[in-house]
């Protein structure tokens, strides 16, 4: 076995983010975290801590390099409405197809999980969700500067709604809804949610 001294503990979290990120916390036991790292149970808890440990400082490195850049170009693009709707149908291909294929959202399945009980958890949880939403929030808004959104649409509202859309996305994609569905449903929430009756304008890319 690895000596404590002679592994990565980046290597480490990046090979556990797969594995709680697939699996969950509930159903991943030490065994399962000693083989899929190669390391000693002392090596890992003199490192990390106790499994909970472990999976806290996982989903920080999930957020940090896969949540918080997405929703870093959504707050930075200034389309307006395209940036949501390529957000989500960028979303949709990423949860339904590819090596990461109904694995669904570590955040997202962290809330509908066992995960969430740990308030060091739920505090990482609440604090990824209002970024989602104010990413989204930020995108809403400067559609309706650009008179993108339906007469009396509200921003505000209209992000609670969609931020929550992108969660159920996760959730429904990780027991293999249909992309086809998602799509669907996603153009009629986000018609719903900014007012645009049938169809997003036709500077967004269809989610077709």
């Amino acid at each position: 076995m690895p000596d404590i001294k002679h592994f990565d503990p980046d290597t480490v979290l990046d090979t556990m983010v797969r594995l709680f990120w697939r699996q969950g916390v509930a159903t991943t036991g030490v065994q399962d975290i000693v083989n899929a790292t190669g390391l000693n149970r002392s090596s890992l808890y003199a490192t990390f801590g106790g499994k909970q440990e472990l999976y806290r400082a996982a989903l920080e490195r999930y957020v940090e390099l896969r949540s918080r850049p997405t929703l870093g170009r959504i707050t930075e693009d200034d389309r307006g409405l395209p940036a949501v709707v390529e957000f989500f149908d960028t979303l949709i291909d990423t949860r339904c197809t590819g090596e990461y294929a109904q694995w669904g959202c570590m955040v997202s399945n962290a809330h509908a999980g066992a995960e969430n009980s740990d308030p060091e958890v739920r505090a990482i949880l609440d604090r990824q969700h209002r970024r989602l939403r104010d990413a989204l929030y930020t995108a809403l808004l400067s559609a309706q500067r650009q008179r993108q959104l339906g007469e009396g649409a509200d921003p505000d509202c209209a992000a609670d709604m969609l931020a929550l859309l992108a969660h159920g996305v996760n959730l429904r994609s990780r027991v293999g809804a249909d992309a086809r569905e998602l799509r669907r449903t996603v153009t009629a929430a986000i018609g719903a949610a900014t007012g645009v009756a049938s169809s997003p304008p036709t500077a967004c890319r269809p989610l077709t």
